[in-house]
């Protein structure tokens, strides 16, 4: 059974056999989990039109192709997903490595008034900034480890099967130590987060 706002089988096998009302609907499904992967995966890294949205594009677009050769299994689709997302966020970070003369985006233009964020919305973009801070620390293995199991809920083997891993085990020795180096790095400097916890 799939979780909530994640596609079911019936709307997977209905899109691998070229039914366009089901391809629709993988699709919108799909759009905000990979938003969030490639979000959370660049952070702060993009510059210009290399952001979160288009790197989720160039996955859905990934997935349409690659959607009439999938083999479905159960519980197999999203680690396929996430496997393309992370292949196109390393794509796009190679992007950003070479060419540091990126175009700077466009300034949001401004709101009709002074912005007046409410408590939670202060809150929220606070513990954001502490938490990517935090996952600097780590190795993009590590990061990726941490999104998909802790962020989003994964199984260990989907897990391994979404990163190209060897195995489950190693996907759980992966995140045992991206978590101890976490705690290693708050317990030394409990303000390098900005005073950050989370276990």
């Amino acid at each position: 059974m799939p979780r909530p706002g994640e596609p079911d089988g019936e709307v997977i096998r209905a899109a691998i056999q070229g039914d366009r009302l089901a391809v629709g609907s993988l699709l919108t499904l799909l759009r905000p989990i990979v938003i969030r992967y490639c979000a959370g995966r660049l952070g702060g890294a993009t510059r210009g039109i290399s952001n979160a949205e288009d790197c989720a594009q160039e996955v859905l677009m990934a997935v349409l192709v690659a959607l009439p050769r999938f083999s479905h299994q159960a519980n197999s689709f999203l680690p396929y997903v996430f496997g393309i997302a992370s292949h196109k966020v390393a794509d796009i970070r190679r992007s950003l490595a070479r060419d540091p003369s990126a175009p700077v985006p466009d300034p949001e233009p401004e709101l009709d008034g002074p912005w007046n964020p409410t408590f939670e919305e202060v809150e929220k973009a606070d513990r954001s900034r502490r938490l990517s801070r935090l996952f600097e620390v780590l190795s993009a293995k590590q990061r990726d480890v941490l999104v998909l199991r802790v962020i989003h809920g994964f199984s260990a083997e989907e897990t391994a099967g979404a990163l190209g891993m060897a195995s489950a085990g190693a996907v759980r020795v992966t995140q045992h130590r991206a978590l101890n180096e976490l705690r290693r790095v708050l317990r030394e400097d409990p303000d390098f987060a900005g005073g950050f916890t989370f276990f």
